[in-house]
């Protein structure tokens, strides 16, 4: 069901505003200001992109000159990837490969090493068992390489706003949606797809999965990985609440002041190297 989903988001995502894939072309697309604020220069990085969609990311990690790997498990996404990156003339910097996150061992030189593994915005809710996401994060740094994550909260996709229920912008129509500690998959059939409000999605059902915060760190500790930093975040990229107003630097945040955090980001490190 997810990967109809993803698989049907492909062209809607290629078309909208949300990703401006004009600006991509214009070689003026930009990751979001937390991103560039924590991630560093990628000149001369080997970075491997997990849950890359489409290769926006990607693509703006290798025109800055990175050497980037992407994976995705939806077959349109990475032939949209691949012929961007052959227009833009990046096909030598970033290559795309189809594949579950999970058999990316199998996908991806076993021996592959990179200097960051990199994962951003809704990748992680869609992964069954955070440890094995840990583990696979791991076995592909460099000694001394790190993970630079950054990511919707979990505890703000615990809950939901209906606007109905308080005024736009307000907190009273903030309400339950799944439990912050939910162990089973929770069950979505949203037709309303989040780049393109206009669109009607046919493969609407999807299913996702609660990793608490604690959930994931401790997965990085286990893996052998040393925290860096976790940070908490008042924005994030898209409407996650009716209520949430845009900036122009393309983040959305509460209307009069922040009470509940949207986003976190963390850099994680392989222990060894220089």
């Amino acid at each position: 069901m997810n990967r109809a989903s993803w698989d049907e988001s492909v062209p809607l995502h290629l078309a909208s505003r949300f990703y401006n894939v004009a600006d991509l072309r214009a070689g003026v697309a930009e990751l979001y200001p937390i991103e560039r604020a924590e991630l560093g220069d990628p000149v001369g990085l080997e970075i491997l992109h997990l849950q890359c969609h489409f290769g926006y990311d990607s693509l703006i990690l290798a025109r800055q000159g990175a050497g980037v790997t992407g994976l995705d498990f939806s077959a349109p996404a990475i032939l949209a990837a691949r012929s961007l990156a052959a227009e833009l003339g990046l096909a030598d910097k970033a290559r795309f490969i189809e594949a579950d996150l999970y058999d990316a061992t199998a996908a991806i030189d076993a021996e592959a090493c990179f200097d960051l593994v990199f994962t951003s915005w809704g990748a992680l809710m869609w992964l069954h068992d955070i440890r094995r996401w840990a583990a696979i994060v791991a076995h592909f740094l460099k000694p001394g390489g790190r993970l630079y994550l950054a990511e919707g909260h979990p505890l703000a996709n615990a809950l939901e706003c209906r606007p109905e229920d308080g005024p736009a912008g307000g907190t009273a129509g903030i309400r339950h949606y799944a439990s912050y500690f939910e162990a089973r998959p929770v069950l979505s059939d949203d037709p309303v797809d989040y780049a393109d409000e206009s669109a009607v999605m046919t493969n609407s059902r999807t299913y996702t999965f609660t990793h608490t915060l604690g959930d994931i760190v401790t997965a990085l500790i286990e893996a052998g990985l040393v925290l860096e930093y976790l940070h908490e975040h008042d924005a994030v990229p898209w409407r996650m609440y009716d209520g949430l107003r845009a900036d122009l630097d393309r983040m959305y945040r509460w209307p009069d002041k922040p009470w509940l955090p949207l986003a976190f980001s963390l850099s994680a490190r392989r222990p060894g190297g220089s």
